[in-house]
């Protein structure tokens, strides 16, 4: 995994910023950026360097898109928003979670609880250790936000399409880039899953899931697409394609 100091390139004009636990996603045409989820507060300063490297900064982002309202995903959203008058995308489903994101269990409840798989496995606590650490449960509430409902073609660099994959929340939603071959598939389709350490092509646990059935029948929406590179919002690239590692997902379940 790269160091969270920098941008690591995935694949033509698309940079991962990654630490332990989520992935951030930049996505770069001309001099302009997209930003494709927005991780913890505390790593915003680290961000910055972070674009530096790549001779870039926050007053390139035009767009930051969020798969989805959990917190690990939205915690520097209004900070970029602020800093560089960049237009925050969601699907409108999910924009309490955005608006409100000290109540996340009041938005988006989940299947189980956290404590069966703590009783199974009591490393997987280093997972809310990490977010609390880098600031995961305390977010600025995004102020203004455009939202999206499924099938459109946003104005942003890389003119990404989105697709509607609910179940991890109602409002999960994957993005598209046909021109780069990628498919970001946010908390619909990760490769690893903190929770139980298990990795591969899979849906997130119940403790993390408002519907795990419904996770992976949206997997549907997502067969066929011109995506031989998916970019998923915990793990590693996948190159193996999306048809691929939706049947990878869908054969590994639920748990």
């Amino acid at each position: 995994m790269p160091s969270p100091h920098e941008l690591e390139p995935v694949g033509p004009g698309v940079y991962r910023f990654a630490d332990s636990v989520v992935n951030v996603y930049v996505v770069e045409e001309g001099s302009a950026l997209t930003v494709i989820d927005a991780a913890m507060p505390r790593l915003y300063e680290a961000f910055v360097r972070a674009l530096a490297g790549i001779d870039r900064s926050v007053a390139d982002i035009v767009a930051v898109l969020v798969t989805h309202g959990h917190p690990d995903h939205i915690g520097m959203a209004e900070r970029l928003r602020v800093e560089s008058g960049a237009t925050v995308w969601v699907h409108e489903q999910d924009r309490l979670l955005l608006a409100d994101p000290r109540h996340v269990a009041k938005n988006s409840k989940s299947e189980a609880s956290f404590l069966r798989y703590l009783l199974r496995r009591p490393s997987a606590v280093a997972v809310p250790w990490h977010l609390a650490r880098t600031g995961g449960f305390r977010e600025a509430p995004v102020t203004a936000m455009s939202v999206f409902r499924g099938g459109e073609t946003l104005d942003a660099p890389g003119s990404p399409r989105v697709i509607a994959t609910p179940g991890h929340t109602r409002g999960s939603s994957s993005f598209h880039l046909g021109s780069r071959g990628a498919i970001f598939t946010g908390d619909a389709l990760v490769t690893l899953d903190g929770l139980t350490a298990k990795r591969g092509p899979r849906v997130v646990s119940k403790a993390f899931t408002n519907d795990s059935a419904q996770a992976i029948s949206s997997l549907n929406a997502l067969r066929g697409l011109d995506a031989g590179l998916v970019l998923p919002g915990h793990g590693d690239p996948d190159r193996g394609g999306i048809e691929t590692a939706v049947r990878q997902a869908v054969s590994a379940g639920t748990e």
